[in-house]
């Protein structure tokens, strides 16, 4: 996999996790607004389910696969970030990439990999060998 195709699709799942993340909120907060819980103080003690109550939780589940999504796309990008970088000589970038990964720094590993990292399927031109 070549690294302009992990970083586009390194960067749908950061779009799809935001998108649901904002659409998660939206969909909370139209259920609060609407009066779609029946609150005691400030608990929810009971769901009016009315149509627009059950749109709601519609769009709430959309947002949780969207979330689901990215996050399942992301960890694809970063699979796709380790086997480009396994390909070069030097495997600096490749045992960043694997233990940022590991212990749950994938997203910081991902955004310097994206910046900066190395394309492993690129081979720099040979010279020539001489006669």
């Amino acid at each position: 996999m070549s690294k302009p195709t992990v970083v586009r699709i390194f960067y749908g799942s950061v779009v799809a996790v935001v998108a649901g993340l904002i659409l998660g909120f939206v969909a909370v907060w139209g259920a609060f607004a609407s009066g779609a819980f029946v609150m005691d103080g400030h608990d929810v003690v009971g769901v009016n389910t009315t149509g627009y109550a059950w749109l709601l939780v519609l769009v709430a589940g959309i947002a949780c696969f969207a979330i689901v999504g990215g996050a399942i796309a992301g960890m694809v990008a970063w699979i796709g970030a380790l086997l480009n970088t396994v390909q070069l000589d030097d495997k600096t970038w490749f045992i960043l990439l694997l233990l940022l990964g590991i212990f749950s720094f994938g997203l910081v590993a991902m955004i310097a990999y994206v910046i900066a990292g190395p394309d492993g399927t690129r081979r720099s031109a040979l010279p020539p060998a001489a006669a």
